[in-house]
């Protein structure tokens, strides 16, 4: 059977945040595939919105042989079995955030699933991670490493790495 690979990015800053994220890649591993490799544990900023909650975010990249529409389906699954309430706000504060940031080098542009994810450019907490574990993997869209993409990312929010680094149990 091929397997496909995913780059999945975690967030959260409501309650027992590594909980969360340890729950989240328990259900990951469960439902959607096999982690082959973690990023470290970050903390972060919020983007787009205001709170005084910071977040815990990380990457992973996957193998599933689950199709984007039905990865997107159990994603959302997990976030809503996690306590994922989705609010009329684009953005919130959450107990758990699972984004598909890459599917292998699909480009896919429906109302309900894009992919790559159309902001991962923009967002430090995201490109960190995300260049931890695959610096030099080129963006099918934008045609850039990851690498340079955190370098000319505008974004100037802090993203620290987390001092107590979940990936460590992986």
């Amino acid at each position: 059977m091929i397997m496909n690979v995913a780059f999945l990015g975690i967030g959260t800053n409501l309650g027992d945040k590594e909980n969360n994220l340890s729950a989240a890649i328990a259900g990951i591993e469960e439902k959607i595939g096999k982690i082959v490799k973690s990023s470290s544990v970050y903390a972060t900023e919020s983007w787009g919105f205001k709170t005084e909650d910071e977040f815990l975010n990380m990457v992973l990249k996957v193998e599933t042989n689950l199709i984007p529409s039905e990865l997107i389906r159990r994603i959302q699954m997990l976030e809503a079995s996690s306590g994922r309430v989705r609010s009329e706000k684009q953005y919130s504060s959450r107990v758990i955030d699972i984004d598909i940031l890459f599917y292998d080098d699909l480009v896919i542009n429906e109302k309900s699933l894009k992919i790559p994810h159309p902001l991962l450019h923009g967002r430090k907490f995201v490109l960190v991670p995300l260049c931890e574990i695959e610096a030099e993997m080129i963006h099918p869209v934008l045609n850039k490493t990851i690498a340079s993409l955190l370098k000319s990312c505008k974004d100037k929010s802090k993203v620290l790495l987390h001092s107590n680094p979940l990936s460590a149990k992986l």
